[in-house]
């Protein structure tokens, strides 16, 4: 009995190290209120959420997904506080993401805390630059500039040809404009030679070509540039199928895998230990519904329509879809160590008692199922794209009508900015959010 409370405690704590991050149900919630621009009301369901639906493991999300509400609710200093922290945890959590791999192959990938993807990390210095310029600060503006600059060129040098995102386009084009802005003509000029080739790969791989802006200098004009924050990012979902056992010990050999955990499995396999088949998880995406397709400003019955300058649901696919193959290897041999795991246990009981025997093997095999769930974790308050407007425009102060549309182009809403200062020489950044 002893040995059978042994391998009750283990599958316990297995199960219970499986937290998959926040739930479908509370991140439907937090959708609602943004569509509904009920930021006060997400801002509080996040912080309310902090323990529960994040928990320790996931705080680099937790931060994330406030820090980006605050951003819509124009609360800027308090949205730049948690990205900042958001940031601090992702580069220590990258540091260290050498051991990260060690507690996913016993249990599943949300054991391990939650560092971001590449173009998540990429946003992070994107939203606190608005935040600065949002502040008055555009010193501060450019150091976050600069850091995700920096950020890139190490991501371009990391990920060579490997990966279709390995610069962010329109985190250099941000760039190339606050440079200018603050008189950092070369750094400007950097930045937009690294946005037009970058953009080069989003029309291929993102459907998203250069936006047709120039940045020449104002001189006696202002400029508004407006940024419209469009739909909800995709949300990942935990989807299953199973592995003709053969077929799993087929997958192992071919994927060529030398990892310790993977010659274990295959050594076990060929050891002889049989079953009909294993389960594995994978994570897949799944886009959030939004009626609103594009935008258009007007000033003055002056009208400009937006462009999609960031497609962050195409990047995060291309993201996921490129680490497939290294994550159905992972997957394979994971559900191979839990099923022998469940295979060893039950026998160690039957020795003991062949009654228990039957029972442990259906409590082993039952928690090995449920623990076998997909990392499906992401910063689920990212838009789904970014679009841009420019308009020059003479010294003054103006009410500016911002239209959103429809796939067939008929506008479902408007709203207005009014009072928006142009001054001369000067652009002024404005943004929007919709999630509807």
């Amino acid at each position: 009995m002893k040995k059978l409370a042994a391998v009750w405690l283990c599958v316990s704590a297995a199960f219970l190290c499986a937290c998959a991050g926040p739930s479908r149900s509370y991140k439907a919630k937090l959708q609602g209120l943004i569509a509904a621009n009920n930021y006060q009301g997400a801002i509080s369901a996040i912080e309310g959420a902090k323990d529960d639906e994040y928990s320790h493991k996931n705080m680099v999300l937790y931060y994330l997904d406030l820090g980006m509400v605050q951003h819509d609710a124009g609360m800027y200093p308090d949205s730049d506080k948690s990205l900042d922290t958001a940031e601090q945890r992702m580069d220590e959590l990258y540091t260290k993401s050498i051991h990260r791999a060690v507690g996913t192959l016993l249990i599943n990938d949300n054991t391990t805390e939650y560092a971001g993807e590449p173009y998540e990390r990429a946003m992070v210095n994107v939203f606190r630059a608005i935040n600065f310029i949002g502040m008055g600060n555009l010193d501060e503006a450019a150091v976050e500039a600069r850091k995700v600059a920096f950020y890139l060129d190490h991501l371009r040098d990391a990920r060579g040809n490997s990966y279709n995102y390995r610069d962010d386009a329109f985190a250099q084009y941000l760039a190339a404009l606050i440079f200018a802005d603050t008189g950092r003509d070369d750094d400007a000029r950097i930045s937009m030679a690294n946005a037009m080739q970058a953009y080069e790969g989003y029309a291929a791989h993102f459907a998203t070509k250069a936006p047709d802006f120039s940045n020449d200098p104002l001189r006696d004009n202002g400029e508004v540039v407006f940024f419209h924050y469009n739909g909800m990012a995709p949300a990942k979902v935990s989807k299953t199928f199973q592995v003709a056992w053969n077929n799993a010990v087929i997958a192992l050999r071919a994927s060529g895998n030398s990892e310790a955990n993977g010659a274990r499995a295959l050594n076990a396999l060929d050891a002889g230990l049989t079953g009909n088949a294993i389960t594995v998880s994978y994570p897949e995406y799944e886009d959030m519904p939004y009626g609103v397709k594009s935008s258009a400003i007007t000033i003055n019955n002056a009208t400009v329509g937006t462009e999609l300058v960031e497609n962050i649901s195409a990047i995060a696919k291309d993201e996921l879809k490129n680490e497939a193959a290294a994550q159905r290897t992972r997957m394979i041999v994971r559900a191979a160590i839990k099923y022998i795991i469940a295979q060893a246990a039950s026998k160690k009981v039957e020795e003991q008692n062949a009654g228990l025997g039957f029972l442990t093997r259906m409590v082993t095999s039952s928690i090995a199922s449920a623990t076998e769930v997909a990392d499906t974790r992401s910063w689920a308050t990212l838009p789904a794209q970014i679009r841009m407007a420019r308009m020059t425009l003479p010294p003054g102060t103006y009410n500016l009508r911002v239209d959103f549309k429809d796939a067939f182009g008929n506008v479902v809403a408007s709203d207005m900015i009014n009072n928006v200062q142009v001054k001369k020489g000067k652009r002024t950044y404005l943004h929007y959010r919709t999630a509807r």
